[in-house]
């Protein structure tokens, strides 16, 4: 892989950008806050802008590495982040990226999520250089899995007992992945 870190990302409704620090209030407000959003994750909702500000602190301490790939949702008629996409783990021996993803409850089921995966699935392939990209997600969320699906991802299973949710409940995880073959294939046919 040739890594680039987190770029500016444009799509017909969206801005992917690096967070600042100025996200905070948004962050919190947008996502952060929401329980109903945090429910299938692996951290609490945040109890005041403080936390989020601090976790801002980390997030654009790291933009310096090339490796660190954490985008901020930004629809471009709002102008402020309402989620969060970013690489959660990656395998430069096998040119693998375990994708992840949130966004607020109020821009659930437009679209959105999956418009800003698709931007970072080409982003990965075409200019970093995966041969597999991957997401996951719990298995009673499925609406997390139709993002996926609709981005071209294939389901490969459940790991069993393999994670822990929020509350620190031990939890199924759906598995999907695309490689750069079908990738491509798929390119080509649009």
């Amino acid at each position: 892989m040739t890594h680039k870190g987190t770029r500016k990302l444009e799509t017909e409704r969206l801005t992917l950008r690096q967070f600042t620090t100025d996200d905070a209030e948004a962050m919190f407000a947008n996502w952060a806050n929401d329980p109903e959003v945090t429910r299938f994750l692996t951290w609490q909702p945040h109890k005041d802008a403080c936390l989020t500000r601090q976790l801002l602190q980390n997030w654009t301490a790291s933009y310096s590495d090339p490796e660190y790939y954490q985008w901020a949702i930004v629809p471009k008629k709002l102008g402020e982040p309402i989620g969060s996409i970013s690489v959660v783990a990656l395998v430069n021996e096998r040119n693998i990226v375990s994708i992840g993803y949130c966004i607020g409850r109020r821009w659930w089921h437009q679209g959105i999520t999956s418009e800003a995966f698709a931007a970072v699935i080409k982003y990965m392939f075409e200019e970093i250089g995966v041969n597999r990209l991957e997401a996951r997600h719990n298995v009673n969320n499925p609406n997390s899995g139709r993002v996926m699906k609709k981005c071209g991802l294939s389901y490969e299973g459940t790991l069993r007992q393999a994670a822990s949710d929020n509350s620190g409940q031990t939890i199924d995880l759906c598995v999907w992945s695309i490689l750069r073959s079908e990738y491509d294939k798929l390119k080509d046919e649009q």
